[in-house]
């Protein structure tokens, strides 16, 4: 058994602690690759956590809530769950708790009170809070992001005039529009899931988090800032104001609940909580972060006046702060007004440093805890577009969950800011993106300043993480995935190719067809599948049959060079216990490509209302070094379908 997976009574137990306990299930059966349980609660079933169990293939909620382990081991673990409830398979559970059922609960329970007496700061909780509420969106970061950082690319080519404007215009506008899709409203994004963290009402999240957009704002009468006497500005307080106010809108959510009664609850509690909550954000989150802003552009002012190297440190440095503030807005006027005066904006390209310094920090993360498997699978997704100039993923996915990476980089994109300071006379002559999608607008061919910067800073913020940003508990946490890892020497491959035929005469599919979302989404591995024209189920290979299922409606096969094929007949068909199949083949016998399998009994099927589709997937794909489906539509069984390449091990 390797390192991180779990024993049989450690699965049995984690599926059983999502699922509500051994109290919430009422019988346990299997079939050739799930755990199938009839459960008395749905709504006790943490759907995410059985995914996320090591083990687990996959969940299919449906009549039976199905948990995908895999041929071989299913077996053992249903066996295995069965005998901690002191059942058999397919027993009712008895109502009482078992003997072993309460010392488990009791060990839980400790181990539980256990950790409530370890103390956690409260920066640990509010870091943790804002990785959960910003880790749903990277797949959206990534993609909008490498589309934005492209359109950023092609807009900069075309201000510069390198590329014809006429010509790319469209295509650009596409790409913007299916940014903003992300970026427009990501303050309505962070308002849902902030609410799903804190236990708000998701959509009264999003209306809070759309609040700060000001939408529907009379511009000839704006609301004022309370502390300035300023009109307001869409996107004070930004995604930080947003999150404090859905933390509020959870408090105020939870004491309404107890004290409006029930029969009015539904009308009362949204209605007063987005009030209350909407004129806390416009009266004094978005006024206060308009107030810090006001203080922020002195500070500027004051900081561009010094200049040179000290000037680019101290705006590189806290840039990122700003942006997450949304402070940074303030500054457009201020590029605005260079460019009119002077032809270039020469802060720009100094605050574009404070992004690079997060991708020098992301690769030093990277470096230092590549066992964490989970935190590089989110530097690789969110380093293209941070690269590119887009941070939101690089910051709110990888850094600032970890604290002191976010500082560490920031300093680093300070090291980039003084580079170009000290260079000087770097100024953009328009504004645009950061990252390298800026380089086409840098003023008077000294982007090779910008350059040097951007160099610095991935140099700085790689070298500042690696030495001083990587958390205590991060680098425990590393250090145990490495240590106690055998030295293995890894042998040598030949290659070998298998050709499978059809498993049936009949319509051949891909996999993807199939109405089954396990086998659709080809969470036990890849393959093919037959509607048939008649009742023979033929080997598609030579090799060993290694599993005949009990119902008889699944059967496995392994080839002499380790291919591992599995035949599936019908749909959701072991329920009909085996009474539709007649298998002609035992456990242990050898069988050529092409000899009978089995007869199945098709009306027989259809009359249970079960789906005849016969399915072969090939379950031990990491074994696989190329995969061809090469004919589908009407076959025979005697018609090749599928030619792999198999890596063989030899020592």
């Amino acid at each position: 058994m390797s390192k991180n997976e779990l024993s049989l009574n450690e699965l049995s137990q984690q599926i059983y602690n999502h699922v509500g306990g051994m109290k919430n299930v009422i019988s346990i059966v299997h079939c050739m690759t799930r755990v199938r349980m009839t459960l008395k609660n749905r709504d006790l079933v943490d759907l995410d956590g059985l995914k996320a169990i090591p083990g687990v293939l996959g969940v299919v909620d449906d009549e039976q809530l199905q948990i995908i382990i895999g041929p071989g081991k299913v077996n053992k673990v249903a066996k295995e769950m069965v005998d901690m409830a002191g059942v058999d398979l397919g027993e009712t559970f008895p109502e009482a708790h078992s003997g072993k059922e309460m010392v488990n609960e009791k060990a839980r329970e400790m181990k539980e009170a256990q950790k409530a007496k370890q103390k956690q700061s409260t920066l640990k909780v509010i870091l943790k809070d804002i990785s959960n509420i910003f880790v749903p969106m990277i797949p959206a970061f990534v993609g909008t992001g490498i589309v934005a950082g492209i359109a950023a690319i092609l807009t900069n080519l075309v201000t510069a005039g390198s590329i014809n404007g006429a010509t790319w215009q469209q295509y650009i506008d596409v790409m913007n529009i299916l940014k903003n899709g992300m970026f427009g409203y990501l303050v309505i994004y962070t308002g849902i899931n902030a609410a799903q963290v804190f236990k708000a009402t998701p959509t009264l999240g999003g209306v809070i988090g759309a609040v700060v957009m000001l939408t529907g704002m009379n511009p000839e009468a704006p609301l004022k800032n309370l502390f300035t006497g300023q009109a307001l500005s869409p996107g004070q307080g930004g995604i930080l104001g947003v999150i404090f106010a859905v933390w509020l809108l959870s408090l105020v959510e939870k004491r309404l609940h107890k004290i409006i009664p029930d029969s009015i609850d539904i009308i009362v509690t949204p209605t007063l909580s987005l009030i209350i909550i909407g004129l806390i954000e416009i009266f004094f989150i978005m006024p206060l972060a308009g107030f810090i802003s006001d203080g922020m552009v002195g500070g500027i002012n004051w900081v561009l006046n010094v200049g040179g190297a000290f000037s680019g440190f101290i705006l590189g440095t806290f840039f990122l702060p700003m942006v997450m503030f949304g402070l940074h807005q303030i500054l457009t006027p201020i590029h605005v007004q260079m460019i009119n005066e002077t032809g270039q904006t020469m802060l720009l390209p100094i605050l574009a440093m404070a992004g690079a310094g997060q991708v020098g920090a992301a690769i030093a993360l990277w470096v230092r805890c590549k066992k964490d498997k989970e935190l590089t699978e989110m530097i690789k997704g969110a380093l293209p577009v941070g690269i590119l100039g887009i941070g939101e993923p690089l910051i709110y996915g990888v850094t600032l969950p970890l604290g002191r990476p976010f500082i560490t980089a920031c300093i680093g994109g300070g090291i980039g800011g003084a580079v170009v300071g000290l260079v000087g006379n770097i100024g953009a002559i328009a504004i645009g993106p950061s990252g390298v999608a800026l380089i086409p607008l840098i003023a008077n061919g000294r982007w090779w300043g910008y350059v040097l910067g951007l160099i610095a800073a991935y140099v700085g913020g790689f070298l500042a993480t690696y030495f001083f940003g990587i958390p205590k508990e991060q680098l425990e946490k590393n250090t145990l995935a490495e240590t106690t890892e055998d030295i293995i020497v890894k042998p040598t491959s030949q290659v070998k190719e298998v050709s499978l035929t059809s498993i049936a005469n009949g319509v051949a599919h891909t996999l993807e067809e199939v109405s089954d979302p396990v086998f659709q989404e080809k969470m036990m591995g890849d393959g093919y599948f037959i509607d048939p024209s008649d009742s023979h189920i033929y080997s598609p290979v030579d090799g060993t049959i290694t599993t005949v299922f009990p119902t008889k409606h699944a059967i496995g096969i392994t080839t002499t060079n380790g291919l591992d094929v599995l035949i599936h007949m019908g749909i959701d068909t072991v329920n009909l216990d085996g009474k539709p199949f007649d298998v002609k083949v035992t456990q242990g016998q050898k069988v050529k490509q092409g000899d009978l399998l089995a007869r199945v009994d098709l009306e027989q099927i259809k009359e249970a209302k079960k789906e005849t589709s016969m399915i072969v997937v090939l379950t031990n794909m990491d074994d696989i070094d190329t995969f061809v489906l090469t004919k589908t539509g009407t076959v025979t069984h005697t018609d090749h379908l599928l030619n792999v390449k198999m890596r063989l091990s030899v020592k």
